[in-house]
């Protein structure tokens, strides 16, 4: 079972982990969503020096709260893409020179992969074949989980993802950044066919609509033009839970149906869940009970692992580690990579190799 400490920098949380194989031993996060709120949105320059000013700090924490020191640990990992490139060079940099300082194996890590592992920390018997819904503010796909490194993308977003989507809704709404925690508190207590707002099919040539593809830009303008008709009405306040639910049930009925298509069509009777959206109670009361008609079971992480974190990362590197791969020190940051180029980033090494670096 490796021991791997594993740092996360794609975007505007500073993280490091622990975990022993799919034990999490510590998980450490210093949001800056303080600092991007006042511009709406992560600003990536101040998201890459905040980074920078909190990475020392975070790492020692997450090694005293796991109780180890830096023989126990066996190799060391960081999300090398995709993401803000500035943001991902000050860990994928940070990792990379503790791997040398260290003498272990270093493993460059896809940030998708990490969302995709992030339920294996919660069901650590979870084994493939399954089918991943992954929903966040820059990504949403279906993906066929074959194993380790081995994913096929089945569907995806043609435009916004769900997350930004909840984040451009709540910006126009006028309820701030970050959107989807207060769409999803105002629904709660709002009636979600108060407004009929579009689900976001895509056409195909031939006729008819893609079964697993989605869209949220349309929705985005038709939300747009609601609370400017609404306005022009003069209807004041606006009826923000209404609008919230209405958007939400929107959202989440997309989301459900091409899950449950995608997972009947392929034969997959597990669907797992990863991405900030995944924390939206909404979206896992709809499609657990959904599912469970089919007989099919949904996994969601908890709240603490939908959301970008260190402890996704370094269970996918724990896995990769058993078996056998090994990033190059040259492995540079890119803000885009598909996610089945996954095995682009190592090469094998044997455990003879292995015991040597260490």
């Amino acid at each position: 079972m490796p021991t791997i400490l594993a740092l996360e920098t794609s975007c505007d949380e500073t993280a490091a982990a622990v975990v022993r194989d799919r034990t999490v031993l510590s998980n450490v996060v210093a949001s800056q969503i303080d600092l991007h709120r006042r511009y709406g949105g992560v600003v990536p320059e101040m998201a890459s020096r905040a980074h920078v000013e909190n990475l020392g700090a975070v790492v020692e924490a997450a090694l005293q709260e796991a109780g180890l020191g830096w023989s126990a640990i066996d190799g060391i990992a960081a999300t090398c893409a995709p993401g803000l490139v500035g943001a991902l060079m000050v860990g994928l940099t940070a990792g990379k020179t503790l791997a040398m300082l260290h003498h272990k194996p270093f493993l460059g890590i896809h940030h998708l992969e990490g969302h995709i592992y992030a339920s294996y920390l919660s069901e650590p018997t979870l084994e493939p074949p399954f089918l991943c819904l992954l929903v966040s503010g820059g990504h949403t796909s279906l993906i066929h989980v074959k194993g380790c490194g081995d994913y096929v993308t089945l569907g995806k977003t043609r435009d916004d993802a769900a997350g930004e989507a909840f984040d451009k809704v709540a910006r126009l709404m006028g309820l701030g950044y970050p959107g989807g925690p207060v769409i999803d508190r105002l629904a709660a207590t709002g009636d979600p066919k108060a407004f009929p707002l579009p689900e976001g099919n895509i056409s195909l040539p031939e006729g008819g609509f893609h079964p697993y593809d989605s869209s949220f830009s349309g929705l985005k303008t038709a939300v747009l033009r609601l609370v400017e008709s609404l306005e022009a009405k003069g209807v004041d306040p606006l009826p923000l839970e209404d609008l919230a639910a209405s958007f939400q049930a929107a959202v989440v009925r997309s989301l459900t149906k091409r899950a449950l298509t995608c997972a009947i069509d392929h034969g997959l009777t597990t669907i797992a869940v990863g991405g900030g959206v995944a924390a939206n109670r909404g979206l896992r009361q709809q499609l657990t009970e959904a599912a469970a008609a089919h007989g099919i079971r949904v996994l969601f992480p908890p709240m603490k692992y939908c959301t970008d974190n260190a402890a996704m990362i370094a269970a996918a590197a724990a896995d990769h580690f058993q078996q056998g791969h090994q990033s190059s020190f040259d492995l540079g940051a890119r803000s885009r990579m598909m996610l089945g180029d996954v095995m682009t980033l190592y090469s094998m090494q044997d455990a003879g190799d292995r015991a040597t670096v260490r």
